[in-house]
């Protein structure tokens, strides 16, 4: 598509002012017309102008003031006459009014914007400039308690029994309470029948997630590798032009060193810089991080979010708030120190003309670049390998919905706004709302991609981050079994099964462990006649099951996880997994305390701690530099 001739003009007053060279013209123009954007956009997505420059020469273009809103302050009484969703949009704002005439500061002058402008504010105005985290800013301080509110309680005022506000429900309290009443009434009046009903109870369980896990396994693989060659196919074949806006949101607490992690990242992927709309979300007391993110000097299409104090303080609260100004038709969250493959948007883009219009979401698949620094790390690549790229894929194939990993899926806009986004009170919220987007009629893939993370090189950092993943689950199944009904009419039998023993399977086995350890370990000492009475042939044979083939089973799959990326020298620690599972336990009633006296706590993980982090950081700088 031929350069617009209003592009065309700026960009030879940048070159005629000394501020481009004509090599950097002739790139940004060939840019513009492969990606069908304006010279304007694509300068903002490349770092040989500073942000404030490109602002300062679109002043002086169109004849227009150029303010800095740092200093002339908005009035905020008279943004808030005004419809901030249209606003955000338009990249508009009204900033004082006098004798009749407002001055309105836009970060997109032009034609078009000022039919815009008149639509919104009528025509007796004076135009501006301010660049778009000026304005960006100046809307959150006038909108903050609006926005804030709605970000905390939209979901639980448009659908409160899909909110994990109530953590649970009377009804739940009674049902709860009689099967307490129930067994503590067995205990006294029938003490072996009802521990040998217990056992039933928990043998078929452990019975059935084995056979669940393997089941998965087995059905997901072959269909996924299939379907990533089409994928893999229509990616390569996208053409720039056609790719819509995206949306990245990177929620950060605390971590301002892996911050240039990321960045770099996002400019290494093969998706135009100029149509990614990257948000920032920093609570506003993060002042360490604010202070770093300000400091790297980012490109026009970063934008720094701040996201006002209130309670929950929570990850999915500040994603809420965010995407109050997202700008994209497709969102995806990524953490500080992601490092997702540079195809990654485009293969969503792909899965999303190939799937089903009901398609909402799509899964990326999680690992760890740090996969070998020790013990610790080897296990969680281990288990994320088992958990993303077999038994994902399987849930996918048998239509069980899938809970979402906290980073790398991709929304839909529209239905991530239609279902209020994520539940700012559950602590695992993104395998929340997998499970509601299922309920919804929505569904969710699962593509073979991968976003690189940092893996957790400390046991206690590793035990916080999983008692919070673990305690997300049990709001998680706590909310969606409120109506067991719906649940089994919406997800189907399958569904059903499969959400029990995935998500309340996940908790389950960590808290149930110990009670099989114990019997094991008083077995091993005084003998099968301690616990006969309690386990009858039947029940005995099926436990001895359970623990020898069901845990040898679980080793085996933990063992050729790694097989699929040709990881071999991961497999052999998996027959350690073992200590793995009592860390698992440790966590789960980690979460269950928590769940009980403090149920909205989110516990902070903290990144960074990896030897190989300075090294990413290193890198990252290396190539930032090189692209300035």
């Amino acid at each position: 598509m031929a350069l617009d001739a209003e592009s065309e003009a700026i960009g030879n007053l940048l070159y005629d002012r000394g501020i481009l060279t004509d090599e950097q013209l002739d790139e940004a123009e060939d840019l513009a017309e492969a990606w069908n954007l304006g010279l304007v956009e694509v300068l903002l997505g490349k770092r040989w102008l500073k942000a404030a420059t490109i602002y300062r020469e679109l002043a002086y273009y169109y004849d227009v003031p150029l303010l800095d809103l740092s200093e002339t302050l908005a009035d905020s009484a008279l943004l808030r006459r005004y419809d901030v969703t249209e606003m955000t949009e338009a990249q508009v704002i009204p900033v004082r009014e006098e004798n009749g005439r407002l001055t309105v500061a836009t970060a997109r002058p032009g034609p078009v914007t000022l039919v815009r402008i008149i639509e919104i504010f009528g025509s007796e105005v004076d135009i501006a400039v301010a660049t778009r985290l000026d304005i960006s800013l100046a809307l959150q301080s006038a909108f903050r308690e609006e926005q804030s509110h709605e970000a905390v309680y939209g979901l639980a005022e448009t659908d409160p029994v899909m909110s994990a506000s109530n953590v649970i429900l009377p009804a739940q309290v009674v049902v709860l309470y009689g099967c307490i009443s129930l067994f503590l009434l067995g205990l006294a009046f029938a003490p072996v029948p009802t521990l040998i009903a217990l056992n039933v109870v928990m043998t078929v369980f452990y019975l059935g997630n084995f056979l669940f896990k393997a089941t998965l396994v087995w059905v997901g693989s072959e269909a996924q590798e299939r379907m990533s060659q089409s994928i893999a196919a229509e990616a390569a074949m996208l053409h720039d032009d056609e790719l819509p806006v995206y949306t990245v949101l990177v929620p950060m607490f605390r971590e301002p060193e892996v911050l240039p992690i990321l960045t770099n990242a996002l400019r290494n992927l093969d998706y135009p810089l100029a149509k990614l709309d990257i948000k920032i979300v920093l609570e506003e007391s993060d002042h360490d991080t604010i202070e770093a993110a300000r400091s790297l000097d980012l490109e026009g299409v970063f934008e720094i979010v701040l996201v006002p104090a209130s309670h929950p303080q929570t990850k999915p609260k500040a994603c809420n708030y965010a995407l109050q100004y997202a700008r994209g038709d497709f969102l995806v969250i990524f953490d500080a120190e992601d490092k997702p493959e540079p195809d990654q948007l485009k293969k969503v883009i792909a899965t999303f003309r190939q799937s089903s219009p009901n398609t909402a979401c799509v899964q990326c698949r999680l690992n760890y670049y740090n996969a070998q620094e020790n013990w610790l790390t080897r296990m969680f690549t281990l288990d994320y390998s088992l958990w993303f790229d077999l038994m994902l894929p399987g849930l996918q194939r048998l239509g069980v919905p899938i809970p979402l990993g906290g980073t790398s899926n991709h929304f839909r806009m529209d239905v991530l706004r239609q279902l209020k986004a994520w539940d700012p009170h559950n602590v695992t919220e993104d395998a929340d709302l997998g499970i509601r987007l299922t309920q919804k009629g929505y569904r969710v893939g699962v593509i073979d991609s991968t976003t690189f993370e940092e893996a957790n090189v400390s046991i206690p950092n590793w035990i916080r981050q999983r008692s919070r993943w673990i305690k997300g689950y049990m709001q998680t199944f706590l909310v969606h079994t409120r109506r067991p009904v719906h649940l089994a009419r919406t997800v189907g039998l399958p569904g059903l099964i499969g959400f029990v023993f995935f998500i309340g399977g996940t908790f389950l086995s960590g808290l149930l462990n110990p009670i099989f350890w114990g019997i094991f370990v008083l077995w091993m000492i005084f003998g099968a006649q301690l616990i006969e009475p309690y386990f009858p042939p039947a029940i005995l044979y099926m436990s001895l099951i359970n623990l020898l083939a069901g845990n040898a089973l679980l080793i085996y799959l933990t063992m050729v996880a790694p097989f699929r990326r040709r990881w071999t020298y991961l497999a052999p620690w998996g027959v350690t997994v073992v200590g793995y599972w009592v860390l698992m336990t440790i966590a789960s009633y980690k979460a269950l305390k928590q769940l009980v006296s403090n149920p909205f706590y989110w516990e902070k993980t903290q990144h960074g701690l990896s030897k190989h982090t300075a090294a990413e950081l290193k890198a990252a700088g290396d190539e930032g530099e090189a692209a300035t």
